[in-house]
């Protein structure tokens, strides 16, 4: 077998609308993936065991994905599910997330691009995902809102803390839009001085500076016939603010250097962390841009203010993990943890957490003692001894959940329909000790075995995934529990 052909995607095929023809067709071999057509469940019975992933076409509900769940699951088979859905039927895309499907894209959607994304990792040891995700009601309020925002061509701005997600909510909105075929173009405001920002957005002619030996098309242009994401549009400097407006206003631009105009069919998603109106008074930020880019505003809430999205997200962060298709598991006393951190660094600080945790529990079963978050204040409470505030543990996700590269969500807060395991492994526990007690144990022991294997506490903190202050903060809170002699912060 030659090295071509181990990259090949094997895909069964099940579209009972339309067949497939020889132009799409070759776009998918492109891709890297061939197809095996199938028309009814008996024929789809003998091509599983030849598939590496099974892509089904729904038409205006999922049943036809739970349908052939059943099957599979009958056959003892475990093929990942791609669905293929009418864009304007979002509400069976996040249906079919739902119920587990792998990935959702649109169904007249034949880039090879989009379809190498869809399968990346399949045949893969490790199956690396992205998804979004939208299960509590606050977070479906917000992705009904941006849908219906979405298929206007108003102006957005996203507010919301740092690592809330605002990059995602965009993706949503571009991706929901009659523009979903163009480009989504990114651009961090405050990642670069303003000269920088200033060629990134609008570009420059040839020899409009030293260096420039040829023409520079910027992100506006790059963007025609899709979206331009601004994040951090705060931290943008005043004068590049009013280059800015007057783009906006006459949907037009002049390069740097260049001295006629270029016409745009852009639309723009601003974001920002700052309260603008403050910025405003502080003659930080222009008035009359605000007001540009603020036709419709969308706030994302801090992630301990949807605490119905904890868990998938933990969920999707650990399915990115999975090597061998063995998913994780979380103990309903690592659950009851994660939901009661508050976590201030939202989303991003999440998947920090989930990484320690991946590392630390060295098999696929997530307990406390793995669970080392960013707030030292929060770790010296032990983690919150959760068997005095919590009443009910919610349910783990063992189903790699909401996979998709493109804006889909899940929307059913008690996840009905996916797999749960909320088994406590009591092999973990070897004395009738108290939580808080147990826990710590088990923390001093992955700390010092850190210390003892490397040379340094530099190094120990990193193999822990932790800053060397806060290693030092753990070893002398350990110190004052009667941590053995001998052993320093």
């Amino acid at each position: 077998m030659n090295a071509s052909s181990v990259n090949v995607i094997h895909a069964v095929w099940l579209d009972p609308f339309s067949p497939i023809d020889m132009a799409e067709r070759a776009q998918l071999s492109t891709a890297g993936i061939s197809l095996e057509t199938v028309s009814t469940l008996g024929d789809l019975t003998l091509a599983l065991r030849r598939a590496h992933v099974l892509v089904i076409r729904l038409g205006d509900s999922a049943e036809l994905l739970q349908e052939v769940q059943t099957l599979v699951a009958q056959l003892g088979h475990t093929v990942p599910v791609l669905c293929r859905v009418d864009r304007r039927r979002m509400e069976v895309a996040v249906d079919a997330m739902r119920l587990g499907a792998l990935h959702v894209l649109s169904a007249d959607e034949w880039a090879p691009q989009a379809w190498k994304q869809a399968v990346k990792g399949l045949n893969t040891p490790e199956l690396k995902t992205k998804s979004y995700v939208f299960v509590d009601p606050t977070s479906q309020h917000l992705l009904a809102l941006a849908q219906r925002v979405a298929q206007t061509e108003v102006t957005a701005l996203l507010v919301g803390p740092t690592g809330a997600g605002k990059e995602v909510l965009a993706r949503v909105l571009h991706e929901s839009s009659t523009r979903a075929k163009g480009p989504f173009v990114a651009l961090n405001c405050a990642a670069l001085p303003e000269h920088l920002i200033e060629d990134m957005l609008f570009g420059h002619e040839k020899g409009a500076f030293t260096g420039a030996l040829k023409e520079h098309k910027g992100l506006f242009e790059q963007a025609h016939g899709g979206t331009i994401f601004l994040d951090e549009i705060g931290e943008m400097p005043m004068q590049l603010q009013a280059k800015l407006l007057r783009v906006l206003q006459e949907k037009k631009l002049n390069r740097l250097g260049g001295e006629g105009t270029i016409e745009l069919n852009v639309r723009v998603i601003a974001a920002t962390n700052k309260d603008l109106k403050q910025a405003i008074e502080q003659r930080e930020f222009r008035e009359d841009l605000y007001f540009r880019i603020s036709t419709f505003r969308l706030r994302i809430q801090a992630l301990k203010d949807r605490p119905g999205d904890i868990m998938p997200l933990v969920m999707q962060s650990l399915a990115r993990h999975v090597t061998g298709g063995v998913p994780f598991n979380v103990t309903p006393e690592a659950q009851a943890l994660l939901q009661q951190y508050p976590w201030p660094g939202n989303v991003r600080e999440l998947e920090n957490v989930v990484q320690r945790a991946v590392v630390l529990c060295g098999g696929r079963t997530i307990s406390p003692a793995h669970l080392m978050f960013d707030d030292a204040a929060m770790d010296q409470q032990t983690a919150f001894p959760y068997a005095e505030t919590q009443t009910a543990l919610q349910p783990v996700v063992t189903t790699p959940p909401m996979f998709a590269s493109e804006a889909v969500a899940t929307h059913d807060t008690n996840l009905s329909g996916v797999s749960y395991n909320a088994a406590i492994d009591m092999h973990d526990v070897s004395a009738p000790v108290n939580l808080q007690h147990a826990v710590k144990t088990s923390e001093h022991q992955v700390i010092m075995a850190a210390i003892q294997s490397t040379d340094s506490r530099m190094e120990a903190a990193a193999k822990l995934g932790i800053s060397p202050r806060t290693l030092r903060y753990k070893l002398a809170q350990l110190r004052e529990r009667g941590m053995p002699e001998g052993v320093s912060a």
